[in-house]
């Protein structure tokens, strides 16, 4: 999955973190009741938020747990399940096996293709549940996949679709929230999509794989340019998130909107510094000084 809409662990209080991990083991067990250990495989934490965000708006009948798993083997830990983990789980499954189809189109890894042959068998329930939903994102994947495909494409055109793609992921209903959820998850899928687009620039420029930030990159203000937009993406997807009505979890989704978006970002940045400088006394062994001590500052 993204990997990108996570806690900010450090300044979340412990019986927060205990709350959200129930949700996460939730999740976990619904992927092994509906798709089996194949399905567990796929976990990501990034539709623990999303559980999150439908429970504390929707407020549905929740059932407390307990289990032991593979990774957990000799203690219980708490759980957390409803409609909406199950949504997750469902929702997480679709993401892996349209991620697999990517890598076995992009760079034929014959594992993911199997490994999307296996969810793909296993999600007629999924058709069935969500059919409509299901064609509008099958529909907006095989846009973006064509678009991705032109080297020339515009990065806000495919930060677009798969913003479309998340809207039509996050609004579950048809409701008087449905159109301020659509509004959320376009700008926090086009928030994903620049993500790792941002993320994957160097190796999808060695491998020839298609990244849009290609004729930015190298550019003196290709790091303040991402920085800019994705927190205007941010801006706007937490403006929306502002006008539910959500007491629940409030303060977890808060720490992951404000804060834990981030922390990936800022790794990424961070070894990017890294590595340039290195490249750059390697380059020069003996000009160390003044200008090899200079380093940039990250920005929260």
């Amino acid at each position: 999955m993204f990997g990108y809409i996570i806690i900010n662990k450090a300044e979340m209080k412990f019986k927060e973190f205990d709350l959200y991990h129930a949700y996460y083991c939730g999740i976990c067990r619904d992927l092994k009741r509906r798709y089996g250990a194949p399905g567990q495989i796929s976990l990501s934490y990034d539709m623990t938020f999303l559980a999150m965000l439908l429970t504390g708006l929707y407020e549905p009948e929740t059932k407390d747990g307990s289990c032991k798993c593979l990774v957990h083997p000799f203690e219980r830990h708490a759980t957390r399940n409803n409609i909406f983990t199950e949504y997750a789980a469902d929702m997480n499954a679709l993401f892996a096996y349209y991620k697999c189809r990517d890598d076995w189109a992009d760079e034929r890894k014959v594992g993911h293709l199997l490994y999307g042959k296996i969810l793909e068998g296993r999600t007629e329930r999924m058709k069935k549940l969500y059919r409509e939903k299901l064609d509008r994102v099958g529909k907006l994947m095989q846009d973006f996949t064509e678009t991705e495909e032109n080297p020339d494409a515009d990065i806000d055109v495919l930060a677009g679709l798969f913003g479309q793609v998340m809207a039509e992921i996050v609004a579950v209903r048809k409701d008087e929230w449905e159109e301020n959820l659509k509004r959320l998850g376009f700008f926090l899928g086009k928030f994903i999509y620049l993500m790792d687009a941002y993320e994957d620039i160097e190796n999808d420029m060695k491998k020839g794989t298609p990244n849009p930030l290609k004729k930015r990159y190298g550019t003196p203000d290709f790091e303040e340019e991402c920085r800019t937009i994705l927190t205007m993406m941010m801006s706007e997807c937490c403006k929306e998130f502002e006008t539910l009505p959500i007491l629940e979890n409030v303060e977890i989704l808060r720490n992951v909107l404000y804060s834990g978006v981030w922390c990936r970002y800022e790794a990424i940045r961070e070894k990017r510094r890294r590595d340039q400088e290195a490249g750059r006394k390697k380059d020069n062994p003996g000009g160390a000084g003044k200008e090899g001590a200079r380093t940039e500052g990250t920005v929260r």
